[in-house]
């Protein structure tokens, strides 16, 4: 008998992701992170090898078939870097009417995700780890999607690291092309100056994006985005919370 695969073994190789020129623009891929093993317990790493058939999805260089990976043909809501998981299973379980494909190349937060999804049972989530640029750019057809959730992403805090950050316009570019006519762009953050940067990329799109705040900017927390574990810390230090939501005309 052959000598079982498992998913540790087919991720041990080091993940790239694009890099941007100032202006936001494509630029090539960097060593700007490596995929993040961590601390992943037996526990994690049983769910994730038992269940990944079930609930992980591999990058692929040509368009995911959602209704063959659903059995359906809801509305399909993408999460960028779901941490643990657990906001994003809750999200999964309370909108049956959805389904949810997050992205993290946390291998800990991919076993968390998974072995949380199982105990609640839910059916309409699925789980990719890989570089997030690469899943848009390849494997997700153009109007596939009803929704992005970009929830606390890394906000490379220091000036000379801005170029990092995942919200650039060229990445907007891409996300509406992704985007059905109807759908959102859901983001979270508890740094005000990336909150202000996300704000003003958005805002370079006002023929394709309408902005869902009354004051044009931000909107309050809304009931639907449960608290996560980043906003709980980000309450205990006294920090703010700002959401952006817009949706595609």
């Amino acid at each position: 008998m052959s000598e079982k695969i498992t998913f540790a073994d087919k991720k041990r190789k080091t993940v790239e992701r694009a890099e941007f020129t100032e202006d936001g623009r494509y630029l090539r891929k960097v060593r700007s992170f490596v995929l993040r093993t961590g601390r992943l317990s037996d526990y994690q790493r049983d769910m994730m090898n038992d269940n990944w058939e079930s609930l992980g999805l591999d990058y692929q260089n040509t368009p995911f078939d959602f209704e063959a990976i659903f059995g359906n043909n809801n509305p399909v809501v993408l999460e960028i870097g779901f941490g643990m998981g657990r906001s994003l299973v809750e999200m999964a379980e309370q909108n049956p009417g959805r389904n949810y494909i997050g992205i993290e190349v946390h291998t800990p937060g991919v076993g968390a995700c998974m072995a949380y999804a199982v105990e609640k049972g839910v059916k309409n989530l699925r789980v990719i780890c890989h570089d997030a640029t690469e899943i848009l750019r390849d494997s997700i057809a153009n109007q596939a999607l009803g929704g992005l959730q970009l929830y606390f992403p890394d906000p490379w805090q220091k000036a000379k690291h801005h170029k990092r950050r995942i919200v650039q316009p060229a990445f907007i570019e891409r996300v509406l092309e992704k985007l059905a006519v109807g759908g959102f762009i859901h983001m979270a953050t508890d740094w005000e100056n990336y909150s202000e940067h996300m704000l003003e990329v958005l805002q370079q799109f006002p023929e394709q994006l309408a902005n869902q705040s009354e004051t044009n900017d931000f909107i309050p927390r809304p009931d639907f985005r449960p608290l996560t574990k980043f906003e709980e810390r980000g309450h205990r230090l006294g920090h703010g919370v700002w959401d952006l939501y817009f949706i595609k005309k």
